[in-house]
């Protein structure tokens, strides 16, 4: 080995490219989450899956460029490692969008195998790097200790930054497939210069990449852009929660429909937005329907807004009605004022935020209907889900008023359980809207909780609910604490809503 081989590389350098590898992992990491999320959902088992991999292939990455670093001239390993990685990465779209599509759902297998190809190879590669630095830096033993710890905490300091420049920028700013093309071109810049810069330095002469290598990755490269560019793609706009896309229904001409990481989300009528489409939103409008006098004007605090069809609803039948609705996506907000006939004013305030910290602000008694349909993915947040959250909808509800939750769940039907057992211990009256079979533990469906500080008008809500056409019944009292059973009610530091909730695949 030459003495420029064994010659440290400059500090600098060695502290941006342990900088920069590690910043570049977490980049992967938390665009994974969105790449994904179209296909097994937004759950804790894929934020698991995720965090898993990621950790599995630095782990693996590490040791492998360690290895190499002792059996070759280190030198050599870093511009292909950062070029390969870059491939890699500008590859992970295209291949993700047409897996995602053959893998779509929330099975186990699907999900590990969907967040593997997302990130495990390019992570590798990435990973490999600080070993690899940390092995040219290491010409005097007697400072091993301050090469490897320096090395170390400018490596933690890289993901550290990358993660907060990820999560609060780039992914409000940027679609993730924006981030990951310019990911995987700035590694390939990067590796390239690097490796023109270890080839000068070095004593022996020869090309760090052939004219043949050069060749082929550039092919590699450009055929990983033109998949990317005709991947198919389930969005209409990403949003930094979300993949978003607005259908038009072709037996209603008005008629649309909001996918939220391809999953029916809302329905919307442009043409009538009396007309409520999904079983769980009439039901929520015969509740609504009795909230007031037929016509009268109520104030109702909506927690997530989505397609925004039961305030457009409320505006319909109860004119002068004054609707605020905390949504937490403010793209979402601006896609329905594109796509959903949204039209904010007076009486339908959209206020982007999330509930849990919005509500605290509420009056106390200033809403005569509280409607709860906030969803991640499947599950309600847990952090919306506790007794706590449903004290503070106690407390804004009004005397007389009424509050309406909607969950979904599957057999064997823990969530909703302990759900309605969470409601139930804050609110004195509480009932349950379900279809038959969801309630005797055949089907998964989406429940609705009732609640209120006095007395329902539970006799009228059943009528208005046996003219719908989808089967559904009541239950309340000796009934309802039957099906609760000994759920346990669900509080800030114990809500397993994830876990609770079984995946129908």
């Amino acid at each position: 080995m030459s003495d420029s081989s064994r010659r440290p590389l400059p500090g600098r350098l060695a502290a941006f490219l342990v900088f920069f590898a590690s910043g570049a992992v977490l980049v992967l990491e938390t665009v994974a989450l969105r790449m994904v999320g179209p296909y097994v959902g937004v759950s804790l088992q894929v934020t698991s899956s995720v965090i898993a991999v990621s950790l599995g292939a630095i782990a693996y990455g590490a040791w492998l460029g360690g290895w190499f670093a002792d059996q070759r001239d280190p030198r050599t390993l870093i511009a292909p490692a950062l070029v390969l990685a870059g491939i890699a990465t500008g590859l992970t779209l295209p291949l993700v969008r047409y897996a995602g599509e053959a893998l779509r759902g929330g099975a186990v297998p699907a999900i590990l195998l969907v967040t593997a190809i997302t990130v495990f190879i390019p992570a590798l590669l990435l990973s490999a790097v600080p070993p690899i630095v940390v092995k040219l830096q290491l010409a005097d033993l007697n400072r091993t200790g301050q090469v490897v710890g320096r090395l170390s905490s400018i490596g933690t300091l890289g993901a550290v930054t990358a993660t907060l420049v990820t999560g609060f920028v780039l992914v409000a700013a940027l679609p993730s497939n924006v981030i990951m093309v310019s990911l995987a071109v700035s590694l390939g810049v990067v590796g390239l210069a690097v490796g023109s810069y270890l080839h000068r330095d070095r004593a022996r002469p020869g090309l760090p990449l052939s004219q043949r290598a050069k060749a082929t990755l550039a092919v590699i490269g450009i055929a990983g852009a033109g998949l990317s560019a005709v991947a198919p793609t389930p969005c209409d706009v990403e949003t930094a929660y979300s993949c978003a896309a607005v259908e038009v229904d072709p037996e209603r001409a008005g008629g649309r429909v909001l996918y939220l990481n391809s999953a029916q989300h809302s329905y919307v009528d442009l043409d009538d937005p009396r007309h409520l489409e999904f079983a769980y939103t009439q039901w929520i409008g015969a509740v609504a329907d009795l909230a007031a006098p037929p016509g009268e004007a109520i104030d109702a605090l909506h927690l997530g807004g989505g397609g925004f069809t039961v305030p457009a609803y409320l505006a319909a039948t109860r004119p002068g009605s004054d609707s605020v609705v905390f949504e937490i996506d403010g793209r979402l907000v601006e896609l329905a004022e594109r796509s959903l006939g949204l039209r904010p004013g007076p009486g339908l305030r959209p206020v982007v935020g999330d509930a849990r910290m919005l509500i605290a602000d509420r009056a106390d008694a200033s809403a005569d209907l509280v409607v709860g349909d906030a969803f991640g993915d499947l599950a309600v947040p847990w952090h919306l889900a506790t007794r706590e959250m449903a004290a503070e909808v106690r407390r804004v509800v009004r005397p007389g008023g009424i509050y309406v939750q909607n969950v979904i769940d599957y057999p064997p039907l823990r969530f909703i359980r302990a759900e309605t057992a969470t409601v139930a211990a804050v609110f004195p009256h509480v009932a349950l809207i379900a279809p038959p079979r969801a309630l005797a533990g055949d089907d998964g469906a989406n429940f609705l909780i009732v609640a209120g500080p006095d007395p329902l008008p539970l006799a009228r809500i059943a009528e208005r609910l046996a003219a719908l056409p989808e089967p559904v019944i009541v239950i309340s009292g000796a009934e309802l604490d039957a099906f609760i059973g000994r759920a346990r009610v669900l509080t800030d530091s114990f809500a397993p809503v994830d876990q609770l909730l079984v995946s129908p695949y």
